[in-house]
Protein backbone atom coordinates (compact mmCIF):
# COMPACT_ATOMS: atom_id res chain seq x y z
CA UNK A 1 0.00 0.00 0.00
CA UNK A 2 1.76 3.70 -0.57
CA UNK A 3 -0.28 4.55 2.57
CA UNK A 4 -3.67 4.34 4.70
CA UNK A 5 -5.71 6.18 1.98
CA UNK A 6 -4.44 5.15 -0.86
CA UNK A 7 -3.35 1.90 -3.13
CA UNK A 8 -1.15 1.37 -5.88
CA UNK A 9 -2.29 -0.51 -8.30
CA UNK A 10 -0.82 -1.99 -11.88
CA UNK A 11 -3.56 -1.81 -14.48
CA UNK A 12 -1.55 -3.13 -17.24
CA UNK A 13 1.59 -0.84 -17.98
CA UNK A 14 0.03 1.69 -16.00
CA UNK A 15 0.04 2.65 -12.30
CA UNK A 16 -2.52 4.77 -10.51
CA UNK A 17 -3.04 5.68 -6.59
CA UNK A 18 -6.51 4.68 -5.79
CA UNK A 19 -8.38 5.74 -2.72
CA UNK A 20 -9.33 2.75 0.18
CA UNK A 21 -13.10 3.14 0.67
CA UNK A 22 -14.69 1.35 3.62
CA UNK A 23 -18.12 -0.14 2.60
CA UNK A 24 -18.72 -2.36 5.74
CA UNK A 25 -17.33 -2.31 9.46
CA UNK A 26 -14.48 -4.80 8.98
CA UNK A 27 -14.26 -3.88 5.35
CA UNK A 28 -12.27 -1.66 2.66
CA UNK A 29 -11.72 -1.72 -1.15
CA UNK A 30 -9.76 -0.09 -3.37
CA UNK A 31 -11.76 2.10 -5.43
CA UNK A 32 -11.11 2.89 -9.14
CA UNK A 33 -13.20 5.51 -10.85
CA UNK A 34 -12.40 5.61 -14.34
CA UNK A 35 -13.59 9.02 -15.35
CA UNK A 36 -10.83 10.38 -12.18
CA UNK A 37 -7.85 8.79 -14.30
CA UNK A 38 -8.36 11.30 -17.52
CA UNK A 39 -8.38 10.69 -21.39
CA UNK A 40 -4.95 9.26 -21.61
CA UNK A 41 -5.56 6.84 -19.06
CA UNK A 42 -8.47 5.17 -20.40
CA UNK A 43 -7.21 5.33 -23.81
CA UNK A 44 -4.16 3.27 -22.99
CA UNK A 45 -6.13 1.02 -20.57
CA UNK A 46 -8.69 0.68 -23.82
CA UNK A 47 -6.41 -0.07 -26.39
CA UNK A 48 -4.19 -2.80 -23.63
CA UNK A 49 -7.84 -4.52 -22.93
CA UNK A 50 -8.91 -4.98 -26.36
CA UNK A 51 -5.73 -6.45 -27.10
CA UNK A 52 -6.79 -9.14 -24.89
CA UNK A 53 -10.05 -9.61 -26.44
CA UNK A 54 -9.06 -9.48 -30.08
CA UNK A 55 -8.40 -13.15 -30.67
CA UNK A 56 -11.81 -14.09 -29.62
CA UNK A 57 -13.83 -12.49 -32.90
CA UNK A 58 -15.82 -9.78 -30.73
CA UNK A 59 -18.28 -8.27 -33.43
CA UNK A 60 -20.19 -6.04 -30.82
CA UNK A 61 -18.81 -4.46 -27.04
CA UNK A 62 -21.17 -4.31 -23.82
CA UNK A 63 -20.70 -2.85 -20.95
CA UNK A 64 -22.43 -1.67 -17.89
CA UNK A 65 -23.35 2.08 -17.33
CA UNK A 66 -21.87 4.51 -16.06
CA UNK A 67 -18.57 3.91 -15.30
CA UNK A 68 -17.88 1.10 -18.45
CA UNK A 69 -18.88 3.51 -20.78
CA UNK A 70 -15.49 5.32 -21.41
CA UNK A 71 -14.23 1.70 -21.60
CA UNK A 72 -16.45 0.35 -23.66
CA UNK A 73 -16.05 3.20 -26.10
CA UNK A 74 -11.99 2.75 -26.36
CA UNK A 75 -11.99 -0.79 -26.21
CA UNK A 76 -14.73 -0.53 -29.18
CA UNK A 77 -12.09 2.07 -31.08
CA UNK A 78 -9.27 -0.35 -30.55
CA UNK A 79 -11.06 -3.10 -32.32
CA UNK A 80 -11.81 -1.08 -35.04
CA UNK A 81 -15.87 -1.70 -34.48
CA UNK A 82 -18.46 0.91 -34.85
CA UNK A 83 -21.29 0.15 -32.41
CA UNK A 84 -21.29 -0.63 -28.54
CA UNK A 85 -24.47 -2.05 -26.49
CA UNK A 86 -25.02 -0.19 -23.12
CA UNK A 87 -26.51 -1.90 -20.21
CA UNK A 88 -28.39 0.67 -17.41
CA UNK A 89 -28.98 0.94 -13.92
CA UNK A 90 -31.12 3.90 -14.33
CA UNK A 91 -34.25 3.90 -15.70
CA UNK A 92 -35.43 6.55 -18.04
CA UNK A 93 -37.93 6.88 -20.81
CA UNK A 94 -36.39 4.81 -23.84
CA UNK A 95 -36.22 2.17 -21.21
CA UNK A 96 -40.05 1.86 -19.98
CA UNK A 97 -40.19 -2.08 -21.52
CA UNK A 98 -36.55 -2.91 -21.25
CA UNK A 99 -35.14 -6.41 -20.72
CA UNK A 100 -34.52 -6.55 -17.08
CA UNK A 101 -31.84 -8.50 -14.83
CA UNK A 102 -32.13 -8.07 -11.27
CA UNK A 103 -28.18 -6.71 -10.03
CA UNK A 104 -26.54 -6.63 -6.94
CA UNK A 105 -22.87 -4.22 -6.15
CA UNK A 106 -20.72 -3.70 -3.83
CA UNK A 107 -20.17 -0.28 -4.48
CA UNK A 108 -23.95 -0.16 -4.35
CA UNK A 109 -26.63 -0.46 -0.76
CA UNK A 110 -29.45 -1.28 -2.52
CA UNK A 111 -30.57 -3.81 -4.97
CA UNK A 112 -30.84 -2.88 -8.72
CA UNK A 113 -31.75 -3.74 -12.03
CA UNK A 114 -29.80 -3.77 -14.77
CA UNK A 115 -32.25 -2.74 -18.50
CA UNK A 116 -31.51 -3.10 -21.94
CA UNK A 117 -33.37 -1.17 -24.95
CA UNK A 118 -35.39 -3.62 -26.49
CA UNK A 119 -34.93 -1.69 -29.43
CA UNK A 120 -30.91 -2.03 -29.86
CA UNK A 121 -31.66 -5.77 -29.31
CA UNK A 122 -30.96 -6.32 -32.86
CA UNK A 123 -27.27 -4.81 -32.37
CA UNK A 124 -26.34 -7.64 -30.19
CA UNK A 125 -28.46 -11.07 -31.02
CA UNK A 126 -26.88 -13.52 -32.84
CA UNK A 127 -23.38 -11.46 -32.37
CA UNK A 128 -20.36 -12.67 -30.67
CA UNK A 129 -20.08 -10.43 -27.47
CA UNK A 130 -17.42 -8.80 -25.36
CA UNK A 131 -18.53 -7.34 -22.02
CA UNK A 132 -16.14 -4.61 -20.77
CA UNK A 133 -16.30 -3.30 -16.65
CA UNK A 134 -13.94 -1.21 -14.82
CA UNK A 135 -13.69 -3.52 -11.91
CA UNK A 136 -15.04 -6.84 -10.98
CA UNK A 137 -15.28 -6.95 -7.45
CA UNK A 138 -17.93 -9.44 -6.06
CA UNK A 139 -19.23 -10.37 -9.42
CA UNK A 140 -22.82 -9.78 -9.10
CA UNK A 141 -23.08 -7.24 -11.72
CA UNK A 142 -21.03 -9.41 -13.70
CA UNK A 143 -22.75 -12.36 -13.62
CA UNK A 144 -26.27 -9.71 -14.13
CA UNK A 145 -24.51 -8.76 -17.02
CA UNK A 146 -23.88 -11.98 -19.03
CA UNK A 147 -27.29 -13.37 -17.92
CA UNK A 148 -28.76 -10.33 -19.49
CA UNK A 149 -26.28 -10.39 -23.10
CA UNK A 150 -27.65 -13.95 -23.14
CA UNK A 151 -31.40 -13.31 -22.85
CA UNK A 152 -31.41 -10.46 -25.58
CA UNK A 153 -29.53 -13.44 -27.81
CA UNK A 154 -25.60 -12.47 -27.56
CA UNK A 155 -23.19 -14.98 -26.90
CA UNK A 156 -20.34 -13.52 -24.71
CA UNK A 157 -16.83 -14.65 -25.80
CA UNK A 158 -15.04 -12.62 -23.50
CA UNK A 159 -15.24 -10.70 -20.23
CA UNK A 160 -12.57 -7.94 -20.00
CA UNK A 161 -12.02 -6.18 -16.89
CA UNK A 162 -9.50 -3.14 -16.10
CA UNK A 163 -9.19 -4.90 -13.01
CA UNK A 164 -10.55 -8.30 -10.56
CA UNK A 165 -10.90 -7.58 -6.79
CA UNK A 166 -9.76 -10.34 -4.71
CA UNK A 167 -10.96 -14.32 -5.48
CA UNK A 168 -15.04 -14.28 -4.72
CA UNK A 169 -16.02 -13.57 -7.99
CA UNK A 170 -14.92 -16.71 -9.34
CA UNK A 171 -17.31 -18.89 -7.37
CA UNK A 172 -20.03 -16.61 -8.23
CA UNK A 173 -19.68 -17.02 -11.60
CA UNK A 174 -18.26 -20.82 -12.13
CA UNK A 175 -17.68 -21.58 -15.60
CA UNK A 176 -17.97 -18.18 -16.95
CA UNK A 177 -14.51 -16.76 -14.75
CA UNK A 178 -13.05 -18.44 -17.58
CA UNK A 179 -14.01 -15.97 -19.65
CA UNK A 180 -12.28 -13.19 -17.73
CA UNK A 181 -9.51 -11.24 -18.84
CA UNK A 182 -7.94 -8.04 -16.92
CA UNK A 183 -4.94 -6.04 -16.40
CA UNK A 184 -4.53 -6.13 -13.54
CA UNK A 185 -5.81 -7.20 -9.70
CA UNK A 186 -6.45 -5.65 -6.61
CA UNK A 187 -6.94 -7.39 -2.85
CA UNK A 188 -9.63 -5.85 -0.66
CA UNK A 189 -8.43 -4.79 3.08
CA UNK A 190 -9.38 -6.42 6.76
CA UNK A 191 -9.71 -4.12 9.36
CA UNK A 192 -7.74 -4.95 12.32
CA UNK A 193 -7.91 -4.14 15.74
CA UNK A 194 -4.82 -1.82 15.86
CA UNK A 195 -6.59 0.30 13.08
CA UNK A 196 -4.23 -1.23 10.75
CA UNK A 197 -5.76 -2.91 7.40
CA UNK A 198 -4.44 -5.76 5.86
CA UNK A 199 -4.61 -6.95 2.14
CA UNK A 200 -6.95 -10.02 1.67
CA UNK A 201 -6.53 -11.78 -1.44
CA UNK A 202 -9.18 -14.40 -1.25
CA UNK A 203 -12.76 -14.33 -0.45
CA UNK A 204 -14.17 -11.02 -0.59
Amino acid sequence: MADERTYRATVGSQEIDLPLVQVAPELSIALLICVDHGLAFSEQAGRELAAQMEPYGVEIVASVATMGIPLAIEVTRALGLDDYAILHKTPKIHLADAVAEPVKSITTARDQKLLFDRARIGAVKGKRVGIVDDVISTGGSSRAALNLVRRIGGTPVVFGALLTEAGGWRELLGPDAALVRSLGSIPVFRHQPDGSLVEDWGQA
